[in-house]
Order: C-alpha cells, then sequence, then structure tokens
C-alpha cells in the first residue's frame, strides 16, 4: 500500500493512537528503576539479588535491541498494523506475567518478553506515522510525536512511586493493560494495514547470533559479580563465547547482500566515532541509573513516590536539553555543543563518588538536573548529525547500526556497572560480618538489601548502617569507573566530529551538519521511520 490522503481529522486521531503505543513503552521503561529496590526486598518484592535486578532490566533491551530489525522485515511482509497489533498482544500478556510473577527468575522471563513486545511496536509505530503522513505534515507529526517520550520518561517513575506506596510492586505492570487494549482498539478502528512495496528478507541468522552472543557476553560479566572473581569458568568462558559469536555476526552481515546490521558504516570516522560515542554515553546512563534507583530508596531510605519525584529533574533536563542543543548548534558547530556537553555528563556521574548518606537532597537534584541537560544537549543533535553523513538510500541502515550500538552499550552498561557495584560492596561489607552467625552471613554478603532485612529480622542493630555504608563505597567506586567510560566518549567523539559533513545534494557540494536535525527521504516512508526510531529507542533516566 502506498503512502496515503486520509482527512485531517483521521489522520489526527491515527497519531493519538501511535503516541499512546509509544507512551506506553516509554511509561515501562521508566517505572522500572523506581521499582528494583522494592523488587529486591526480601518481604515487599521478590527478594531479588543484583544480578536478578541486571538481568529484570537488560532482558528486555536486548531483546528489544537484537529484534527490532527482524519485526521491521515482519512489517513489510505482514503490514505494519498486523506486527503493531500483535506486539501490543505479546506486551499486554507478558505485563501480567511480569506482574504475577512467582520469582526473580519468572520476572526476568517476563521481562524479556516484553523487549519482544516492544521490538514488534516500534518499528511498525513509525512505519505507520511516516506512511500516513506527506510532506510538511510529516515532520510535524514526528515531532509530536517526540512528546510522549518526554512524557512517558517525566510521569513513569512518579506514577511507578503512587503506585508502589498505595498496591503491592506488580501494579507497575499491569498498569499497562488497559493503556495496550485502548490502543488495540484504536488500531483496529482506525489504521490501515500498511505494507511495504519491496520486502526485506528476514535475517534469522543475525537475530540468533546477535541475541546469543550478547546473552553469553552479558552472563559472563553479570556472573563476575555474583561470585566476585574472573578467573572461573562459568565467568571466562560466557564472555568468551559471546564475543566469538558476535563476531561471527559481524562476519555473517558483511557476508549477507542485505544486511540487517552493517558493519561498513562503523568504518566511517564520522558516522563509526560518533556511535561508539553515544553507546559509551548510553553504557554510563545506564549503569547510574541502575545505582541510584537503589541510592536513593536504600542508603537515603526514601519511599517509592519520594524517590519518583527526586529522578523527576533528570526526564525534566533531557527534554529540555535536545532542543537546547539543536539550537546552539545551529549558532556555533555540533563538535562545540556535544563535547562540553558529554563531559559535563561525565562530571555529574562522577560527582556520585561525592554523594553520601548525609548528602542534601538539594544537591542531589542539582546534579541530576545538570546530568538531563547534558545528555539530552548530545543524544538528539549527535544522532540526527551522524545519520545526516550518510546518503539519504543508506538512511535506513545508519539508523539499525546507530540503535543496536546504542542499546548494546546500554546491556553492558548495567551488567558492568552492576557488577562493579556487587564486587565493590562485597568488599566493604565483609569486615562488618563478624559478629553475623553463619547461615546468615552469606545472605548479607549479596546485597544491602538483604543485609538490613537481616539486620531487622535478627535484632543486629550495627549491620543496617554496615549495610548503608558498604553500598555507598560500592556506589563510589563505579561512580569513578563511568565517569571514565563517558570521559572516553567524549574523546573519542571529538575526534569524530572534526568535519561532520551532510551528504550532498544531487548536483550540490556537500554543506556542513549543524542543523541537528533528521534526515528522511520523502519518497521511501521506511527511511524517515528507521531514522527516527534510532532517536527514540533510548531512554534517559530509565530502565
Amino acid at each position: 500500500m502506498t503512502t496515503s490522503t486520509f482527512s485531517k481529522s483521521r489522520q489526527q486521531l491515527i497519531l493519538a493512537v501511535l503516541m499512546v503505543c509509544s507512551l506506553l513503552i516509554w511509561l515501562d521503561n521508566t517505572v522500572l528503576s523506581t521499582t528494583l529496590e522494592t523488587l529486591a526486598d526480601p518481604v515487599r518484592g521478590l527478594n531479588a539479588g543484583p544480578a536478578e535486578l541486571q538481568w529484570a532490566t537488560g532482558s528486555y533491551t536486548l531483546a528489544f535491541a537484537t529484534l527490532m530489525f527482524t519485526a521491521g522485515a515482519l512489517g513489510d511482509r505482514f503490514g505494519h498494523r498486523v506486527v503493531l497489533a500483535a506486539g501490543l498482544v505479546v506486551f499486554a500478556a507478558s505485563s501480567v506475567w511480569a506482574a504475577y510473577a512467582g520469582d526473580a527468575g519468572q520476572l526476568v522471563a517476563a521481562r524479556a518478553a516484553m523487549g519482544v513486545g516492544s521490538a514488534l511496536i516500534m518499528p511498525a509505530n513509525l512505519a505507520i506515522l511516516m506512511w500516513t503522513f506527506t510532506g510538511p505534515a510529516r515532520s510535524t507529526a514526528i515531532a509530536i510525536s517526540s512528546t510522549s517520550a518526554g512524557v512517558g520518561m517525566a510521569v513513569g517513575p512518579v506514577l511507578a512511586g503512587v503506585l508502589l506506596d498505595h498496591f503491592w510492586w506488580g501494579s507497575v505492570f499491569l498498569v499497562n493493560v488497559p493503556v495496550a487494549v485502548l490502543a488495540l482498539i484504536g488500531i483496529v478502528l482506525l489504521v490501515p494495514n500498511f505494507r511495504s512495496p519491496a520486502v526485506r528478507p528476514l535475517d534469522l541468522a543475525g537475530m540468533l547470533l546477535s541475541v546469543t552472543g550478547l546473552a553469553a557476553f552479558a552472563y559472563g560479566l553479570i556472573r563476575a559479580g555474583q561470585v566476585a572473581a574472573w578467573d572461573r569458568t562459568d565467568v571466562w568462558a560466557p564472555i568468551a563465547g559471546g564475543l566469538i559469536l558476535l563476531a561471527v555476526f559481524v562476519r555473517v552481515e558483511l557476508r549477507s547482500r542485505m544486511p540487517s546490521f552493517d558493519p561498513r558504516l562503523l568504518a566511517q570516522r564520522a558516522f563509526g566515532g560518533g556511535n561508539v560515542a553515544l553507546g559509551l554515553l548510553l553504557f554510563a546512563v545506564s549503569a547510574v541509573t541502575f545505582y541510584n534507583a537503589f541510592y536513593l530508596q536504600g542508603a537515603l531510605g526514601y519511599s517509592p513516590i519520594e524517590a519518583g519525584l527526586a529522578s523527576l529533574p533528570t526526564a525534566l533536563g533531557a527534554i529540555f536539553g535536545a532542543p537546547v542543543g539543536a539550537r546552539l548548534v545551529h549558532r556555533w558547530s555540533l563538535r562545540l555543543v556535544a563535547v562540553p556537553a558529554l563531559i559535563v555528563a561525565a562530571l555529574t556521574m562522577g560527582a556520585y563518588g561525592l554523594f553520601g548518606l548525609a548528602t542534601p537532597l538539594v544537591w542531589i537534584e542539582v546534579v541530576l538536573l545538570v546530568q538531563g541537560l547534558s545528555i539530552g544537549m548530545v543524544l538528539g543533535p549527535v544522532t540526527a548529525a551522524l545519520i545526516s553523513t550518510l546518503p539519504l538510500e543508506r538512511a535506513g541502515a545508519g539508523a539499525a547500526v546507530t540503535n543496536t550500538v546504542r542499546q548494546t552499550g546500554s546491556v553492558l552498561g548495567i551488567a558492568v556497572g552492576g557488577t562493579i557495584m556487587s564486587i565493590g560492596y562485597r568488599s566493604a561489607i565483609e569486615p562488618s560480618l563478624d559478629g553475623v552467625p553463619g547461615p546468615l552471613r552469606e545472605q548479607a554478603r549479596v546485597s544491602a538489601e538483604q543485609a538490613r532485612h537481616i539486620a531487622t529480622t535478627y535484632h543486629l542493630p550495627a549491620l543496617g548502617p554496615a549495610a548503608d555504608d558498604a553500598y555507598v563505597h560500592a556506589m563510589h567506586a563505579g561512580a569513578v569507573w563511568i565517569m571514565f567510560i563517558a570521559l572516553f566518549g567524549a574523546a573519542v567523539l571529538l575526534l569524530a566530529l572534526r568535519s561532520v559533513r551532510k551528504p550532498a545534494a544531487a548536483g550540490g557540494a556537500p554543506e556542513p551538519a549543524r542543523d541537528g536535525g533528521p534526515v528522511a527521504d520523502e519518497t521511501d516512508p521506511r527511511a524517515g521511520a528507521e531514522s527516527l526510531a534510532a532517536r527514540e529507542g533510548d531512554g534517559v533516566g530509565s530502565r
């Protein structure tokens, strides 16, 4: 079906339905960070350890990152409405599964299934938007649709806090169901089954290799945190096996005529270096968000609603930072705006190394606001500029690479950041366990949440404060590593953006990519949809 012309009222209704679908994904991304502390609680939650919580977060991102482009090809074959509706059904069903999970293992599996649903929803959602609108109306629709991300980022943590204060932890997942049902009704009544005339092949080999390779690599990293050692077979073997599978994945994609992930694009200095920098930034964002969840509710003792409200400055900063960054790029250059902003973001992450149990909330809020602003000034303008360095016919392939790199950074950030936290906590809590009975000592080594529970249940008043101190020590160590990783990303970006240029128009000379805007091929709505997917595929202060 070709790009259609609808009445203005029907276009607006379709846009509203698509925004509900996008809002659903963003809400789910952001509510989980507020819920982690509750899930770790042995009484109110699932008694989940750090590794299980890392997987509850990472399994979703892993499925989302590696299956999105297969989902896009399915939309070409069967129609984007069919795939979007299927994604909503999978997402709603797996949300119910997550809400009533009996243990942490079931929650991890349910979250992976939710990632599958999100992977089906996102590309179909964006493709329908691009087929529904044409000309200047398309740009307006993209801008309006993007606001759902900001709303979800801001509302999600607060909504999770309200639900956790009044209901059980499963309510943060169950709230997805009525939203999904509402979206399904709108899809059935309003949305045609757009189908691309050119059907892309399903890259099943690439999908299996990327999923298994990234999962094995992340498993080894997380396992290292559980056992506090790197020389065990169950640590280094998955890491080595994952790297081998990922290398085979790259080789397969290089030999493919129509790869879902084209590694050749990363050989271009500006595009490849810029994407590495964004991947490192998302690595750092995911890790520091993971730390912040346990710091606010665990070490500082905030309630879920208080922690949700305390996280608002990051989301609001990111929302306002993106347009500010785009305007500054117009005035100066991408390099002069994005590199300093990434350095500032890195320093705010390092500032967690200065936070303690008596740090005033106002200082935490200032750091989070500056962090959100600086991240927003990097992500949007840099992503749009990197896509614009490619010819229009390569925009879709470039968006696929960009999204994969960034989501991979998020998965690895959670794995590595959580492992650093676990090893640091075990080292710091050990001197305080001398008087703890043997069977309880190993439990207290698992996490600060376990130690606090033991302190309350078995009347060990000194253990609770010791667990808080040990967690803060671990957070300090992790913050330093995260800061250096983000600073390395800034250095890579500095080298990559020496001369970012837009591709030449037909018969014209190249012009500098200073506008920070997306490149969308009006003749092929899929190219614009995939470019937008790359920009919307991440959250700040989420997961």
